[in-house]
């Protein structure tokens, strides 16, 4: 019962959206109004600027570190899987948002970086490097979290692999329009303001 509250607690942690709350309180606006409508740092970026796009990205990287500390203290590394999950979940698909969320990228970078702080760093490096390259975030998103389940697989097991599996297969799902984007070529790169 208490791993189940716990659980239940990790996913409203997650529907404290820092997109909605940095957007209300710096502009007084709906960000799922405006841009791409996403409630997430990258919209918040090219509607607000980069310093209200840094604080949506941190705001959402705690939620995500939160969770799993509050997972490892009440039940140890199982719990901190499923609580990691569900805080992903929460910000996906928050119930207090009308299931109008972000992407949980922050969110899943914050939950990575408590579960195995080096699988976290490899993936960040990696996604920088593709940004770098290529200047698009949606891009270095995905790439980045595609590669975890293979590191964490043949660093930590398949306990660990089918986590970061689920992980991948919510932000791969939620970037889907995204990657149709880049596909047909009219994906914007991260210079690119929200129309």
């Amino acid at each position: 019962m208490q791993s189940l509250l716990m659980i239940v607690i990790a996913y409203l942690i997650g529907n404290f959206s820092a997109a909605y709350l940095v957007a209300k309180l710096s502009a007084n606006i709906d960000i799922r109004d405006h841009g791409s409508g996403n409630a997430g740092s990258t919209n918040v970026l090219r509607t607000l600027g980069i310093k209200a796009g840094a604080m949506t990205f941190l705001g959402d990287s705690i939620k995500g570190v939160v969770a799993v500390l509050i997972g490892i203290y009440f039940g140890g590394e199982q719990l901190a899987f499923l609580a990691g999950i569900a805080v992903i979940i929460g910000h996906n698909w928050p119930i207090l948002l009308k299931f109008k969320g972000g992407k949980g990228i922050a969110t899943t970078i914050g939950v990575v970086l408590i579960i195995h702080p080096l699988s976290a760093l490899i993936c960040i490096l990696f996604g920088v490097i593709i940004l770098y390259r290529y200047k698009y975030v949606s891009l270095a998103s995905v790439s980045a979290i595609s590669i975890l389940p293979i590191i964490m697989y043949f660093s930590l097991g398949s306990t660990y692999f089918l986590f970061a599996l689920a992980l991948a297969a919510m932000a791969i799902y939620r970037h889907r329009e995204n990657i149709n984007r880049l596909m047909n070529g009219t994906e914007r790169k991260i210079g690119q303001k929200s129309k």
